[in-house]
């Protein structure tokens, strides 16, 4: 298929990570993508049309990429026409996209920061009026980022914002962790940055390459029941996995209370 991308907040950092990801990918030529800046235009892309008008952006594309942030979204006054609209904002509804932008061919999704290095996961729900064509759209644009998958409802794409939306803050957030004791226990700060951040890409190649459950990498290193163990049993012990799950807990309220109930 052929058809031409506007990323409304293009020159902001995720819309910029989408339209890099979809040219690297042959999506869309860089003669097809149109993006919006608001106050200066930025140096990337430059075969690619710039504009600070939104409408304009809209009126030459056949899909619309939403990439603002949700407090911003309520002053984006464009009429979309009917086009597909592709929203990346957490926390607003599939109905008010609908009626803010006077179309009925929406899309939710949430791809998180590493798709700047194509490995975002994006999960994406659509409104009743998107067709198959449209679908084929929304999966190549996510496969250039990353791996997408279509959910069953928006509640699941609001638990999301904070399961997989928080891209890399969550493991960076452990390795922080694991870096503040290694300094306490005297290691270099350099040499304890190294550790710690090879010791989480390491963790990632391995799930990837083997595609295996978290949850069989756990068991087996408590199986072992070596110093891995004793340490996931004393983590457990303090409180890690109810941490984990008030955090994500926390955050799907943020997502729902930001744009309304879905």
């Amino acid at each position: 298929m052929a058809f031409t991308i506007g990323v409304i907040g293009g020159a902001g950092w995720l819309g910029g990570a989408i339209a890099a990801a979809v040219l690297d990918a042959g999506v869309t030529q860089p003669q097809g993508l149109s993006l919006s800046y608001r106050k200066q235009r930025p140096d990337r892309f430059p075969n690619a049309f710039w504009t600070p008008d939104n409408q304009a952006l809209v009126d030459r594309s056949d899909v619309i990429v939403l990439s603002v942030r949700p407090a911003d979204w309520p002053e984006l006054k464009v009429n979309t026409g009917g086009k597909l609209v592709i929203s990346v904002m957490a926390g607003i509804p599939m109905s008010a996209l609908c009626e803010h932008h006077q179309t009925q061919r929406v899309v939710r999704s949430l791809p998180n920061a590493a798709a700047e290095v194509r490995k975002s996961y994006t999960p994406w729900i659509t409104a009743a009026d998107t067709n198959d064509d449209d679908r084929a759209i929304v999966r190549a644009i996510f496969d250039a980022c990353g791996v997408q998958d279509e959910v069953r409802t928006e509640a699941e794409i609001d638990y999301f914002t904070g399961l997989t939306g928080s891209g890399p803050a969550f493991p960076a957030l452990l390795a922080k962790a694991m870096m503040d004791d290694a300094l306490l226990h005297g290691l270099d700060r350099d040499i304890a940055r190294r550790a710690v951040n090879m010791l989480i890409i390491g963790a990632g190649r391995l799930l990837e390459r083997h595609d295996e459950c978290p949850c069989d990498t756990v068991r087996a290193f408590l199986e072992y029941r070596g110093t891995t163990a004793a340490a996931i049993d004393e983590m457990r012990t303090a409180g890690f996995d109810t941490a984990i799950a008030r955090g994500l807990g926390a955050a799907l309220r943020k997502s729902v209370t930001m744009g309304g109930a879905s």
